[in-house]
């Protein structure tokens, strides 16, 4: 029988401990597909005396993971404790220079460390395997790295973050405002106490950040990515996108610009009849444009124990078969330092919703605005001034009126000034609410 290849697990969390389950009870069957045994030998975590409902009394526990990623009695670290530094950064640093390979499913040390870790791995002759840090059970990093090696990847775009799909499918379906949604998400488990990494867009710029790196050949660069959250999302601002045929979604988009690669995570206004506006609740979706391929899109659970341990497993039995790959598809002196495309030059359609203050000339003022920065608009709709009800927008005011203006392709930079003229103009009651148009 071929040496079982010993597995030391750092976090017992809901991942980690789906993954130990699932290699208790599934054990001869990965190694007849991995083409040899895999056991976990190590595990380590905060609380030993948390029940689990593991059986561990066969696996040794290590209270320091940094220990347990030396132990001569481990051949392969997996990562799942979390956060960009500290014990999670050390552990994996251990491991790669005692010559193991890591799996990780870590997207904040990737994002910030990833660079160097990837050198790190290099450099001892072992892997460091991600597939699980980004879309959950979504296979998008084998897909890029190996899959689509041979083709010339233009544009990556994703729900990459379930909580803030959640929170949006159920603002649109239910007519709910963000905080009602959002306190529901925090009970359900979906969202965090400080749900500010989420619904901020911080988790998915993280993981941008990585798929840009596989997609383009470039180093990671998560200070590159643009972001904006969904706290300014209200539901007037998802109905009138039904109405015009459109759903906002929250996405991670990179992709080559005549000035750079462009990194951006925002609110998104995509046509209904898209791929990737069918996915609802806490479902994961990437979209890759590639030449010759064309275009593809990945969809399933972003989350979750089992789904996440999956894709551990995946990684797992790539080092059990003895398969080597660079972390980034190619070796990190290769990676080319990425030119950023600046936010303001991004071109494409913008949905405006105003508070237009009901008084004489208001409206020949802001046309007159986004003439000057000659943008042009392919609809203009306006409602009755609105009540006092959760479809109002939030900081509306009595004999203001909701106008909303749909701009053909123009520049972030002549949105922002028109945007500014307005508001020194002084006919809007509240800030002006802007989500940019993807039309695939």
């Amino acid at each position: 029988m071929a040496t079982p290849l010993r597995i030391g697990v750092a976090g017992l969390g809901t991942v980690g401990a789906a993954l130990v389950r699932l290699i208790a009870n599934h054990g001869p069957a990965f190694a007849r597909r991995f083409g040899r045994p895999v056991i976990v030998t190590a595990v380590s975590a905060r609380d030993k005396s948390r029940d689990r409902g593991l059986d561990l009394n066969a696996i040794t526990w290590f209270d320091d993971p940094v220990a347990l990623a030396k132990s001569p009695d481990v051949d392969c670290v997996v990562e799942l404790m979390g956060g960009a530094d500290g014990k999670a950064k050390d552990t994996v640093e251990a491991a790669l220079s005692a010559g193991k390979s890591v799996v990780t499913a870590n997207k904040a040390l990737l994002a910030k460390h990833g660079n160097a870790l990837a050198a790190l791995a290099e450099k001892n002759g072992v892997q460091l395997n991600f597939e699980a840090a980004v879309a959950g059970g979504i296979p998008v990093i084998k897909a890029l790295r190996e899959s689509l090696a041979g083709n010339h990847v233009e544009r990556v775009a994703g729900i990459l973050n379930g909580t803030c799909n959640y929170i949006l499918s159920r603002m649109e379906l239910e007519s709910l405002p963000f905080e009602t949604v959002l306190a529901d998400a925090q009970r359900l488990g979906y969202a965090e106490a400080d749900p500010t990494f989420d619904v901020g867009g911080f988790d998915t710029a993280h993981k941008l950040a990585i798929i840009a790196s596989l997609a383009f050949g470039t180093e990671i660069d998560a200070d590159a990515v643009y972001v904006e959250g969904i706290a300014s999302i209200a539901p007037l601002d998802l109905r009138m996108a039904d109405e015009l045929g459109y759903r906002i979604k929250l996405l991670g988009v990179a992709e080559r610009t005549p000035t750079g690669i462009e990194q951006r995570v925002h609110p998104t206004m995509v046509p209904k009849t898209s791929a990737i506006a069918q996915v609802m609740g806490v479902t994961n979706a990437v979209s890759i444009a590639a030449e010759p391929v064309g275009e593809l899109t990945l969809v399933g659970p972003g989350a979750g124990g089992n789904a996440t341990a999956s894709s551990v497993l995946s990684d797992i039995g790539d080092i059990a078969r003895g398969l080597h790959v660079p972390a980034y598809g190619v070796a990190v002196k290769e990676l080319e330092a990425s030119e950023r495309a600046p936010m303001q030059r991004h071109e494409g359609g913008y949905y405006i919703r105003l508070s237009v203050l009901d008084r004489p000339g208001a409206a020949a003022s802001i046309a007159t605005r986004m003439a000057e920065r000659q943008i042009s608009l392919e609809s203009i709709v306006q409602r009755k001034p609105p009540q006092r009800t959760d479809m109002a927008p939030r900081a509306s005011e009595a004999g203001a009126v909701p106008v909303v203006l749909i701009t053909y392709a123009t520049t972030e930079t002549a949105i922002r000034a028109a945007l500014d003229a307005v508001m020194a103009d002084g006919h809007i009651a509240e800030p002006p609410q802007l989500i940019r148009i993807e039309r695939p």
